[in-house]
Formats: structure tokens, C-alpha cells, sequence
């Protein structure tokens, strides 16, 4: 009788330890999927910059004062 109770205790244990791997896979794979979309956003951020940087500058001209032609 007791090495049935062993048998059985080691078989539970084995199923209980093989079930767990399924929430370390799941864990890694969200963790993955964050760093994926944090490395896409920080892509477009680097690429938004730079087209910010090549774009044409301001060249407009504000003038405060007017000024009026002698007469």
C-alpha cells in the first residue's frame, strides 16, 4: 500500500510541475510583446525627430514696427 501512495504522490507531483511551465511561457511571451511595442515606439519617436530635423526651417520674417514713407 505504501508504494501505491508513492506512486500516486509522484505522479501528482509530476503533473503539478508540468503545469506550471505553461505560466512561465505565457509571463515571457507578454514580456516580449511590451518590448516589441516599446522598441516600435521608440522607432518612430527617433524617426519623427528626424524628419523633424530636416524639415525647411521657419524663414518667416515678423516685423513689429511699421514703417510710413516720408512725404
Amino acid at each position: 500500500m505504501k508504494k501505491v501512495t508513492f506512486a500516486i504522490l509522484t505522479v501528482g507531483i509530476a503533473v503539478l510541475a508540468s503545469c506550471g511551465g505553461g505560466n512561465a511561457e505565457a509571463e515571457k511571451a507578454k514580456a516580449d510583446s511590451i518590448a516589441a511595442a516599446a522598441t516600435a515606439d521608440s522607432i518612430a519617436k527617433a524617426e519623427a525627430e528626424a524628419a523633424a530635423a530636416t524639415a525647411m526651417p521657419d524663414t518667416t520674417v515678423k516685423v513689429d514696427t511699421v514703417i510710413t514713407p516720408a512725404k
